[in-house]
């Protein structure tokens, strides 16, 4: 059974094997070998329940193997280690500059080897850096350069944030996968179909429009269209909004008044209400506050939007 774990890439848990000759107590910073090389990362202690839940699971992290603990050395090493990080970003970022390459430099990263820096990058379209590169390989001698291209999706979830629901970004703390997100999401769901609204730090549509998606396609069977005719109990009416998880539906009636009625009290009749009601079309350009039109579109998943690259 795995007694510790570490919190890798995208704050997921991977579990550790530990030599017999280590002891090791939860909150200690070890090193790890990765896929990326060695590593300095913090223990966690697992839980008997999570600890059991791995061992029957077919699908989990790969272990991590730990080295060592990390002595007060090591700690100071860590430490020169970041900020070296930050002066090899903004070199990084001044070469980009000087080769007028169209890409935003995201972030660095080095191993606590000290034998690869990846530079991560986003791009509207393919770059071509190999001067860049070999421009690199002269600033930094003696290690493996790593220049990765990543989506804003996946920028988003390593630089971490808190979203406007007040919590960490769902990307960077439990998301391990992107789905495909469209406006019709937020549509079917009712939702206002505003930039601010529906939109997250990285641009695109909110990864949580699919969380309760699913409910919402069945709270919506049974439910009339908007704008379709209806009779109430109150006299004909068109039909303004759903309420979907009420199970009730919005109608305008002849007289002007706007009630809502559960769905079982309403009939659609093949008739022509003299009635108007406001339906915002769909796929259009939005005014937010700095008055700048926005195409709802481009809030949608495209090929930059996520690429899995970290």
């Amino acid at each position: 059974m795995y007694k510790f774990a570490v919190r890798y890439l995208k704050n997921t848990f991977y579990p550790v094997t530990v030599p017999e000759t280590i002891h090791l107590e939860d909150g200690q910073m070890v090193i790890v070998r990765t896929e990326k090389g060695e590593e300095a990362l913090k223990i966690i202690l697992v839980s008997p329940e999570i600890s059991q839940a791995w061992e029957k699971s077919e699908v989990k992290p790969e272990p991590l193997p730990v080295i060592r603990v990390l002595s007060q050395r090591d700690l100071q090493t860590l430490d020169d280690i970041k900020k070296e990080e930050v002066t090899s970003f903004f070199k990084c970022q001044e070469l980009v500059r000087q080769h007028g390459l169209n890409m935003n430099l995201v972030q660095c990263r080095i191993t606590f080897d000290r034998r690869k820096i990846t530079f991560y990058y986003t791009a509207p379209e393919r770059v071509d850096f190999r001067a860049l590169l070999k421009d690199l390989t002269q600033v930094f001698t003696r290690v493996r350069i790593d220049l990765r291209h990543i989506g804003v999706r996946d920028e988003t979830s390593i630089l971490d944030g808190v979203g406007i629901c007040g919590r960490p970004f769902c990307c960077s703390s439990f998301l391990r996968k992107f789905a495909t997100i469209n406006v019709k999401l937020a549509k079917d769901q009712g939702m206002p179909i505003a930039p601010g609204k529906i939109s997250g730090t990285c641009g695109r549509l909110l990864c949580c429009l699919t969380y309760e998606y699913s409910n919402y396609i069945d709270a919506a069977k049974g439910m009339p269209p908007v704008g379709s005719s209806v009779m109430t109990p109150e006299g004909l009416g068109k039909v303004c909004y759903l309420q979907f998880l009420s199970g009730k539906v919005a109608v305008k009636t002849e007289d002007g008044k706007v009630k809502e009625f559960p769905k079982g009290d309403i009939e659609m009749v093949d008739a022509d209400v003299n009635v108007e009601i406001d339906v915002q079309p769909l796929n259009t350009s939005y005014i937010v506050e700095d008055d700048i039109n926005i195409d709802i579109k481009q809030l949608e998943d495209d090929r930059n939007s996520s690429t899995g690259n970290i």
